[in-house]
C-alpha cells in the first residue's frame, strides 16, 4: 500500500499478518500491534482502527495492555484530526477508549496512554478534556507537556499553552520552538523574540519562526538582520525561511540580499516550488529589477494564478503597461482563470499608461465573462484610472454609482486627480469626505493646499495651514532606503542620525550646487510650515530621497545604477529634481515610490509625468 508524503510504506509482510489476521480465530496481541503501528507509521489511522474494530468481538483482551491501548488512541487522534476539520466532536469510539484506560488504571499509571489521550482529544478540538487529561496525569514529561503546549497554540490560545511552559521542569528544542511559534502567529512579535533569545539551541524551524514573524509584522529590517545571524551560525535555511526573508526583501527594496538567497537556492539546487518560485518572481520586481523577475518567472516549470498576478502587476508597477496586458492575454489563453489580485494589476497597468477603454473593457469583462465581483479596490483604480486621465467628472459620477461607501482611498484618488488637473471644486468635496473618514492623515491637506496654490487661492493655502495647526495634525516622515554593502541605510527629512552625515551632507551641497547650475528651481509651495523662502528651499533640499542619493553617489562606482524605495508618494520637486541628477551625474535612478517604480534616465522618467 502506497503511503501518504512522506510516511513510511506498509510493507508486504504487514499485509500479509493483516490477512491471516482476519482469518484467524484467536488474534495474537503482539501481531496486531505490528500491523497497527505499520498501518500508523503509512499515515492510514483509520485501517489501522478497522483492523482493531474487526478483531475485538472475537479478541476483547486484545485492549488489556497499554501498548495496544496506546497505539489505538494514537489512532484515534490522527483519524479525527483527518476526519473532522472543524474539530467539533469527540471521536466516539475515542470515547469508549478512554473509559477502557480509566476502568483498566491505565489512564493514570501510564505516560503513553496519558499522552495518547491528551493528544486524541487535542486533536478532536476538545481542549477542556486534553487539560482534564493532563491534568489528572500524576506525572508530566517533556513530550505529554509538549502535545499540551501544541494543542493551546494551535487554537490560538498562546497564555494557556504559556502557563504549561511556565510550569514545565524540563523543556526540550520542540518545548520552545512551539512557544516562539505561537506567539509568531499571534502577532506578539516581542514575546516571540524573548522566547526566541532564550532558546540556547536553535534550529532551522526556530530561525524560520522568528524571521517569518518580523516579516509578516512588516519589520523588515529586524528580519533582515537575523537572517545574517543565522547565515554566520551556519544553519541551513529551508524554504519557508527563505520565502520570509525574500518578503523582507521586497518591503525594504533589499535587492542584494534578495540576490543573495536567489543565489544559495542555485548553488545548493533548492527546488524551486511555486511558493519560492513566486517570492523571488515578487521580490525582484519591487527590488526595481523587472528583468530578472521575468526571468525567475519564464524558468518556472508549474505557476499558479498569484504567480502571474504578481509579475503583472510588477509589470505594472514599472510603467509597463503594455507588457502587463500582454501577459494577462498569455495567462487567459494558458487557460488559468484569473482572480480579484489579477484584475488589481490589470487595472493599475492601464492606469499608469493612461488607456482609459482599455481600463473600462477589462473592469466590465470582471463579471461579465470572469465570474470575478469588482470589489471596493477595483474601484478604487477604476476611479485613479479616470481622474488621472482627466475624466474627473467621470470618476466622480462612477464614485456615486458604487454598491459600496467610498472609503477614504477612493476620495484620496480622486483628489489626487484634482491637482493633476486643477479641478478645485471637487477637490473641496473629496476633501469634505476625507476629513470624516481619515481626518488625521497629512497628505489630504497637503494635496489640498497644492490644489490651492495652482489656482491663486491663496486664502485656500492659509486656511490649510491654520488647520494642519489647529488640528495639530502631524506628518507622516518620509523615509527612504538605500542599500550598499548587503546593508539598507535609511533616511528620513532632514536626517543627521546617519555615521557619515557630515560626508553625506558635504555631498548634498555639491548635488543641490550643480542642480542650480542645470536649471533646477526649488518648488517651495510645496512647503506648508510657515518659515521664510529660504528655511523651505532647505527643508525641500533635505528631503529623505535627496540623502538617500547623496550617500549614494557618495559610496557606489560612477556610472552605477542607484535604487531608492520610499515609503511614500515622491513629491513634485524631488521627482524634477531626480530627473536632472540622472543628466548631471550620468546616472540612472530606480526609485520605489508608494505608488509605482520610476525608472529615471539622461534627464527624463519611465513615467513621462504621468502619475
Amino acid at each position: 500500500m502506497r503511503a501518504r508524503g512522506g510516511a513510511v510504506a506498509v510493507r508486504p509482510e504487514h499485509l500479509a499478518a493483516h490477512a491471516r489476521l482476519v482469518k484467524s480465530a484467536d488474534a495474537d496481541a503482539f501481531l496486531v500491534t505490528t500491523v497497527m503501528r505499520a498501518y500508523l507509521r503509512a499515515s492510514f489511522p483509520l485501517q489501522a482502527l478497522l483492523v482493531l474494530r474487526g478483531l475485538l468481538p472475537r479478541a476483547p483482551r486484545l485492549l488489556a495492555n497499554s501498548f495496544s491501548l496506546s497505539l489505538a488512541l494514537q489512532a484515534c487522534a490522527a483519524s479525527s484530526a483527518a476526519a473532522l476539520p472543524s474539530r467539533a466532536a469527540t471521536p466516539p469510539l475515542g470515547a469508549s477508549l478512554h473509559a477502557r484506560a480509566l476502568k483498566s488504571g491505565f489512564a493514570a499509571a501510564d505516560i503513553f496512554v496519558r499522552t495518547a489521550l491528551v493528544e486524541m482529544y487535542a486533536k478532536a478540538g476538545r481542549a477542556e478534556l486534553a487539560r482534564a487529561a493532563f491534568d489528572e496525569a500524576p506525572r508530566r514529561d517533556v513530550f505529554l507537556c509538549n502535545v499540551m503546549l501544541a494543542a493551546y497554540v494551535s487554537r490560538g490560545e498562546v497564555a494557556e499553552a504559556r502557563t504549561v511552559f511556565g510550569g514545565m521542569r524540563d523543556r526540550d528544542l520542540v518545548s520552545w520552538n512551539t512557544m516562539i511559534h505561537g506567539y509568531a502567529v499571534s502577532g506578539d512579535v516581542g514575546m516571540a523574540r524573548e522566547i526566541f533569545d532564550g532558546t540556547t539551541d536553535r534550529d532551522a524551524f526556530s530561525w524560520s519562526s522568528m524571521i517569518s514573524a518580523y516579516a509578516k509584522g512588516r519589520r523588515s529590517k529586524e528580519a533582515l538582520e537575523l537572517w545574517r545571524e543565522m547565515r554566520v551560525e551556519g544553519v541551513a535555511p529551508d524554504c519557508i525561511t527563505m520565502v520570509s526573508v525574500l518578503s523582507a526583501c521586497s518591503d525594504m527594496g533589499a535587492l542584494a540580499i534578495g540576490a543573495e538567497v536567489h543565489r544559495f537556492v542555485e548553488s545548493n539546487r533548492v527546488e524551486v516550488d511555486v511558493k519560492l518560485g513566486t517570492a523571488l518572481v515578487d521580490m525582484y520586481a519591487k527590488c526595481g529589477d523587472i528583468d530578472n523577475s521575468l526571468k525567475v518567472f519564464r524558468a518556472m516549470p508549474v505557476k499558479d494564478v498569484l504567480t502571474w498576478s504578481s509579475t503583472i502587476i510588477g509589470l505594472a508597477n514599472h510603467g509597463l503597461g503594455h507588457d502587463a496586458l500582454s501577459l494577462f492575454s498569455e495567462m487567459i489563453s494558458e487557460g488559468l482563470q484569473p482572480n480579484e489580485i489579477t484584475f488589481i494589476g490589470v487595472l493599475i497597468a492601464c492606469t499608469h499608461v493612461g488607456l482609459v477603454s482599455d481600463g473600462k473593457k477589462y473592469f466590465s469583462s470582471m463579471s461579465d465573462i470572469h465570474g470575478v465581483a469588482p470589489r471596493i479596490e477595483h474601484y478604487g483604480c477604476m476611479v485613479d484610472l479616470l481622474g488621472r486621465a482627466g475624466h474627473v467628472d467621470e470618476a466622480m459620477e462612477l464614485i456615486r454609482s458604487m454598491p459600496f461607501e467610498p472609503d477614504a482611498v477612493i476620495w484620496r484618488a480622486l483628489l489626487g486627480a484634482c491637482r493633476i488637473h486643477k479641478n478645485v471644486e471637487i477637490a473641496e468635496e473629496a476633501m469634505t469626505r476625507l476629513r470624516v473618514l481619515d481626518p488625521l492623515a497629512d497628505g489630504h491637506y497637503v494635496l489640498l493646499s497644492n490644489i490651492y496654490a495652482q489656482a491663486n487661492s491663496w486664502e485656500g493655502v492659509a486656511e490649510m495651514r491654520k488647520t494642519i495647526r489647529r488640528e495639530n495634525i502631524q506628518r507622516i516622515p518620509g523615509r527612504s532606503s538605500i542599500e550598499w554593502e548587503n546593508t539598507v541605510h535609511e533616511f528620513v527629512s532632514g536626517d543627521r542620525s546617519h555615521p557619515r552625515f557630515g560626508e553625506i551632507y558635504k555631498m548634498l551641497e555639491e548635488m543641490m550646487d550643480r542642480l542650480r547650475q542645470a536649471g533646477y528651481r526649488p518648488m517651495t509651495s510645496l512647503v506648508l510650515q510657515d518659515i521664510n523662502e529660504q528655511s523651505k528651499t532647505q527643508a525641500l533640499a533635505e528631503h529623505s530621497e535627496k540623502l538617500a542619493i547623496a550617500f549614494g553617489l557618495l559610496t557606489t562606482p560612477a556610472r552605477s545604477t542607484l535604487r531608492i524605495t520610499k515609503n511614500l508618494r515622491a513629491c513634485e520637486d524631488c521627482h524634477s529634481a531626480i530627473k536632472l541628477i540622472s543628466l548631471v551625474y550620468g546616472r540612472k535612478l530606480v526609485v520605489r515610490d508608494r505608488n509605482r517604480f520610476h525608472h529615471f534616465s539622461e534627464g527624463q522618467c519611465s513615467c513621462k509625468d504621468y502619475w
